[in-house]
């Protein structure tokens, strides 16, 4: 069965099943990135709602669907309000105009660059 982006739980649960598939075959794919996901000073410095705001507008920037399911959940039971998340988001949203931005004057120098 296919999971709409409207059912974020299916969604949840079919990924989660299918990377535990991929740990099955490759386990060292999955501790790897549970070693860089839990990479934090010690103690930590910013709460977990925090984190996962700032979580939910790396993924909107990156495009990952599967990170905005799971850090969507995760950032909603460590507390965060809609008004707390559209403003994260605002964030991930200036940021993608300023890099487009950016990336459009390194066109205009590769253009120019180009005989």
């Amino acid at each position: 069965m296919t999971q709409t982006m409207n059912d974020w739980a299916g969604y949840r649960e079919k990924l989660g099943a299918t990377l535990k598939e991929l740990g099955a075959i490759n386990p060292d794919i999955l501790r790897a990135n549970d070693v860089i996901s839990h990479a934090a000073p010690k103690p930590q410095t910013l709460d977990a709602k925090t984190r996962e705001l700032i979580a939910l507008a790396v993924a909107v920037t990156t495009r990952c669907d599967g990170c905005i399911a799971f850090h969507a959940e995760a950032a909603k039971k460590a507390g965060a309000s809609k008004e707390e998340l559209a403003e994260a988001l605002g964030v991930a949203i200036a940021l993608n105009s300023g890099a487009a931005l950016v990336y459009s004057a390194r066109a205009m120098d590769a253009f120019g660059a180009s005989s």
